[in-house]
């Protein structure tokens, strides 16, 4: 059972299985693991979905399109390539599927201003240290550009000292050795800041502009985000 909003913003509705119906038009559909119609797309405005709850809606669209249950359009519609078609057959309209979900999803954030962000929890030598970060499947919103910059400052502080025993290397074709003084330069170039650990390396990234672009080279120089390793000795093959 969910909450709906009616057709003004006064009215709102219990919004049950029985109440759901399925669309007449071609508009995308998704099913929950109970086999009951998303609210989401059917027409409906539903309340106070949570980052959380919008994250396991994903979930379970993904995985219902990886097992075959979304086919949005054939590939004849979509590629005007028999070759292509016939190569890649019903799991390239199963992606597609999954994809118009997911900008649906977005929407739906923009809609209700619903947070990209997430928590996660980072662990090195014994010290931890949560931050805000941007999940991969979702947009982030001017306001969470706001939590991640607001978090710049403890990430760095936690860095600082984790690494005053650790050398510093700058990740690209060849990583090169730094030292704290540049990684302070970098740092203050950058917008926000995020952190990620193995057992004896700890990762920095400094970010800046668009939070869903700044990890793809295409997107320089408006996004980018610079990579640093600290480690004991020279920096594993990890890629990062």
């Amino acid at each position: 059972m969910g909450v709906s909003l009616g057709n003004s913003p006064s009215e709102c509705r219990l919004v049950t299985e029985n109440s759901v119906t399925k669309p007449e038009n071609n508009a995308i559909i998704a099913r929950n693991s109970e086999n009951l119609w998303h609210p989401l797309t059917c027409g409906l405005t539903v309340m106070a979905y949570t980052t959380a709850q919008l994250l396991e809606i994903l979930d379970q669209e993904m995985r219902a399109s990886c097992q075959g249950k979304r086919v949005l359009l054939s590939m004849d519609e979509r590629l005007n390539d028999p070759v292509i078609s016939m190569a890649f057959g019903d799991k390239m309209s199963n992606v597609y599927a999954y994809r118009e979900f997911r900008e649906q999803i977005h929407e739906y954030q923009r809609q209700h201003q619903v947070s990209g962000l997430i928590w996660r929890t980072c662990t090195f030598q014994e010290d931890s240290i949560s931050y805000p970060e941007l999940h991969n499947q979702l947009i982030a919103l001017e306001k969470d550009k706001e939590t991640l910059q607001a978090a710049k400052p403890s990430v760095l502080n936690f860095w600082r000292t984790q690494t005053q025993a650790l050398k510093l290397w700058l990740v690209g074709k060849d990583q090169q050795p730094i030292t704290p003084e540049f990684v302070e330069q970098l740092a203050q170039e950058a917008e926000w800041a995020e952190l990620d650990a193995t057992k004896t390396e700890l990762y920095l990234g400094l970010c800046w502009g668009n939070p869903q672009e700044c990890r793809y080279q295409w997107a320089m120089p408006d996004s980018g985000c610079r990579r640093i390793i600290a480690a004991p000795d020279e920096p594993s093959a990890i890629k990062i």
